[in-house]
């Protein structure tokens, strides 16, 4: 469920999916573009898979998870040799944690970026994070 709160600061998908569901304790969020107010935002991979960090993290948030929970990434290059740039951006972006990862390379992505990045984290049903804010209740 999410919360109405992020759903004002996300964006709409761009296409015919969900872009964060719950599967049993798992939370399962669809690729993530660098895609900021509805464009992808100048400055290449670099720029790019921050932006999809950050709204991968809005994703997260939005059912009380965080990247700290995340498992496994599932990451898509339109050009492999921004492989090193890609990498340095997802480190910072990441921090310290590190998930289980995949890189592929392909043709093309949608609305023309150059990163995308998918995420599976785990996060028992019940529990979420401090950053998860919770629903109000009526006595």
């Amino acid at each position: 469920m999410m919360h109405a709160s992020s759903l004002g600061r996300m964006a709409t998908p761009i296409g015919p999916y969900t872009p964060v569901v719950r599967a049993g304790d798992w939370v399962i969020v669809s690729g993530q573009l660098g895609l900021r107010d509805g464009s992808i935002v100048e400055g290449g991979v670099k720029a790019q898979t921050s932006q999809a960090i950050a709204n991968l993290k809005m994703q997260l948030e939005s059912v009380g998870a965080s990247l700290s929970d995340v498992s496994k990434t599932l990451c898509f290059l339109t050009d492999m040799d921004t492989f090193s740039t890609f990498n340095e951006a997802y480190v910072a972006g990441f921090g310290s944690h590190r998930p289980a990862r995949s890189t592929i390379g392909v043709a093309s992505l949608p609305a023309n970026g150059a990163v995308e990045i998918e995420a599976w984290a785990y996060l028992p049903a019940g529990k979420a994070t401090k950053s998860a804010k919770p629903t109000k209740r009526t006595k």
